[in-house]
């Protein structure tokens, strides 16, 4: 057949690679000036590529609509991402927390193994072309892709289309939800893009006079009312907007748009080692060493500076209060502050600082088992822009080798 793939990221080159190997003439268009834009930004510049975790465990990572993913995940796992990259001259590498990464450490590499390959399979590329229509037949099958270079318009003739154009994350790299125009011209539904993996905002001074204090080793819950949205262990920062970092940004995963008018809290739990016995004893133990200083002078041993002012406003404890003078009550008090740090959210900051979108094709409009669509023939879907998305750690692209890759065989 002949295949044409928008858009040139992770789904869409492993999309082109996996038709081009079926035996389809294959043609990539791509409408920025390079192909893995924004796959070149993954992993601070080093490309997370996957998670080598038991593949059960890959699954609990994916945030939404995880059962979708069985057919794709299954039929191209980690472990076949991994060896595609290694017989295709990338040696990889395991971090902390089974997270995959190429031994150089560039991101450049992985992008130049996909060109290499999309080079010898004979894929055409087509650079600084974007889809600006598609068109179908009366019987609702596609037919073309229309494409537009500078200012001339073009169509390509094709037996399949397959649309991995991202989500609106990161859209300076091109990802920037146009294409979804396109699908609802042809009655695909799309819900709804939030960002994810996404910083959080807050309005509390304390809160942001802490601005690049970073915290490691501390758990964080969040919760929503009184029911808990998420809980973890790890590293976070306080920002001149509120609070990012590992952390915060798994969080986001578990958080839609709408629940920030009913109410986020972030709960820190500064002292997560530490039971709430121990950390009394721990408490005690400064006191007596400072017992003659004020409450506001003795905790430099247990916190970090930025933070002890917040944390002794919430314990309502005198500042000037001398230490030999403070109760068990009040101790109690500043345990349940330590053990239970409060912050209220109001919401997240943008697509532009968005790791990936939440949202897009509606999976109930498209077969699991192939990546297609249900009403149009002929029209594939791969990566970030069906509603699927996952935890940090090279889930993520998982979801886009595994989608593509399954897209690809075009059944």
């Amino acid at each position: 057949m002949t295949v044409t793939v928008v858009g040139g990221g992770a789904a869409g080159m492993m999309a082109a690679i996996s038709a081009a190997e079926n035996g389809n003439i294959v043609t990539l268009v791509e409408k920025n000036d390079r192909l893995g834009k924004k796959l070149f930004l993954t992993g601070k510049g080093r490309c997370n590529i996957t998670n080598a975790c038991p593949v059960e465990e890959l699954f609990d990572n994916i945030v939404t609509n995880r059962k979708f993913l069985y057919s794709s995940v299954y039929s191209f796992d980690n472990e076949e991402v991994i060896r595609f990259f290694n017989e295709n001259g990338l040696k990889t590498k395991t971090e902390r927390g089974n997270r995959v990464f190429p031994q150089t450490d560039h991101s450049s590499d992985v992008i130049a193994v996909l060109k290499k390959k999309l080079d010898r399979l004979g894929v055409k590329i087509m650079l600084n072309t974007e889809a600006v229509g598609l068109e179908r037949s009366s019987d609702n099958t596609i037919t073309s892709v229309i494409i537009k270079r500078k200012e001339n318009k073009d169509r390509l003739l094709s037996d399949a289309v397959i649309m991995a154009t991202g989500g609106r994350s990161y859209p300076l790299t091109g990802s920037d939800g146009t294409a979804f125009l396109l699908l609802e011209k042809l009655d695909i539904p799309v819900n709804d893009c939030e960002p994810s993996l996404v910083p959080l905002v807050c309005k509390d001074a304390d809160v942001l006079s802490m601005h690049g204090l970073s915290l490691k080793n501390v758990s964080v819950s969040v919760a929503k009312n009184n029911k808990e949205l998420f809980s973890g262990f790890g590293e976070m920062l306080f920002t001149h907007f509120g609070l990012s970092g590992p952390l915060i940004l798994s969080a986001s995963a578990f958080i839609r748009q709408k629940d920030y008018k009913s109410g986020i809290r972030v709960i820190i739990d500064l002292k997560p080692a530490l039971s709430y016995e121990e950390l009394d004893r721990r408490i005690l133990k400064d006191f007596e060493e400072f017992a003659n200083r004020d409450f506001s002078n003795s905790l430099q041993k247990l916190l970090p500076n930025k933070i002890i002012s917040p944390v002794i406003k919430r314990s309502k404890i005198d500042p000037h209060k001398k230490v030999n003078m403070i109760t068990r009550q009040e101790r109690k008090q500043l345990c349940d502050v330590i053990k239970c740090f409060p912050i209220p959210v109001i919401g997240t900051r943008g697509f532009d600082e968005a790791i990936i979108t939440r949202g897009g094709v509606d999976i109930k409009a498209v077969d699991p088992s192939t990546m297609r669509s249900r009403s149009v023939k002929g029209l594939y879907f791969a990566g970030e822009m069906l509603d699927l998305d996952a935890q940090t750690g090279g889930f993520n692209l998982q979801i886009a080798w595994s989608t593509g890759h399954l897209a690809g065989e075009c059944r």
